[in-house]
């Protein structure tokens, strides 16, 4: 893999965790790269460090992410100073041994990012499990009833009138406009046993939603009932909230009645402006027709309808299920959820919804 495509896939990972890691920025590091000894790891941290970050909150998500994406390390001033010096060191001629572990290392996160989930080692399932902790989460901003002092706006009349009084005249007048919140998501994770391989993964990247907007995510495992595990993910520790789930799911590598599960959602929550989420593969064993009738329901209702179907992302992928083609004229999106590439996709789609 060359330097370049090792970079960019390093931006996207940054990205993901919420780093402002535009184009301009990694472009900026490519330049940096160009005077320093890419086979030095320290000096490629802080070349990143420099151009990448933009503020203070920044710098322990691009830690967490140069940890996941090219290995631990401790990083010293002195490659700092070498770095913001412009030492100048040859790109080429990275040799056998230590001079490619950050290159390799690179290449291995890279192929990780893109290889579905159910063909990883324990190993490998885990570092993607530690690298999709990493996911900002970012969601899409709806505005909001509230209002919010602003310089320009509809005219706020008691806090001009309370300014007034207060100052014994009219100085100036104030303006408001209406604030902004973010939109709301609901996710419907099938944890039933045709989604055996899957599952982990989906319930790990709804952690690192519920993390990241706690009042404006819902999640629920639907089966052969529906189960709210929204609580049990707001644990900081990925690993204690993937104990408190297991739990809490009583039907565990069931079946599925989609049609059912979603009819019980509708009577008894509301999808009312938000952003759902159904995360499936389309086996249905109950009626597909009343899959169809409670999607026509929940596409009324919701912002937004995303399917995202774990065989998307093969290749020769046919929606041919039956539940697939009852609720295909109802979503607006179908998607890819094999892999940690296709939940970053996921999470940038929620943020701009």
């Amino acid at each position: 893999m060359s330097l370049a495509a090792t970079m960019i896939g390093f931006a996207r990972t940054l990205r993901a965790a919420g780093v402002a890691a535009d184009h301009e920025r990694t472009q900026n590091l490519l330049r940096a790269l160009e005077h320093l000894d890419v086979t030095d790891r320290e000096e490629v941290y802080w070349a990143g460090r420099l151009t990448m970050c933009a503020s203070p909150d920044d710098l322990p998500r691009y830690d967490r992410c140069f940890a996941a994406y090219f290995g631990g390390l401790r990083a010293s001033r002195t490659a700092a100073r070498t770095v913001t010096r412009g030492v100048a060191a040859a790109e080429e001629g990275t040799g056998e041994g230590e001079g490619r572990v950050l290159r390799v290392s690179a290449s291995r996160a890279e192929v990780l990012r893109h290889r579905d989930v159910t063909r990883l080692t324990d190993a490998e399932r885990a570092e993607v499990h530690r690298m999709l902790a990493l996911l900002a989460g970012r969601r899409a901003r709806r505005r909001s009833r509230r209002f919010r002092a602003a310089r320009r706006g509809r005219l706020d009349r008691q806090r001009t009138i309370r300014a007034a009084l207060k100052r014994g005249e009219v100085a100036r007048l104030l303006h408001r406009v209406h604030g902004t919140r973010p939109r709301r998501v609901v996710l419907l994770a099938d944890i039933s046993g045709s989604m055996t391989g899957y599952a982990e993964t989906l319930l790990r990247f709804a952690h690192a939603l519920v993390r990241s907007e706690p009042r404006a995510t819902r999640v629920y495992s639907v089966g052969t009932r529906l189960t709210p595990v929204t609580a049990e993910l707001r644990h900081r520790d990925p690993g204690t909230a993937m104990a408190e789930v297991s739990r809490a799911i009583p039907d565990w590598s069931g079946g599925t009645r989609l049609g059912e599960e979603l009819r019980d959602f509708l009577r008894r929550h509301s999808a009312r402006g938000a952003i759902v989420v159904i995360a499936s593969d389309g086996w249905e064993r109950g009626d597909p027709s009343l899959l169809g009738e409670q999607m026509a329901r929940l596409s009324r209702q919701a912002h937004k309808v995303i399917w995202v179907n774990p065989h998307k992302g093969h290749e020769g992928f046919q929606p041919l299920t039956g539940g697939m083609r009852a609720a295909l004229p109802y979503i607006d999106e179908l998607v890819a959820g094999h892999s940690l590439a296709a939940y970053e996709d996921l999470s940038e789609r929620l943020a701009h919804a």
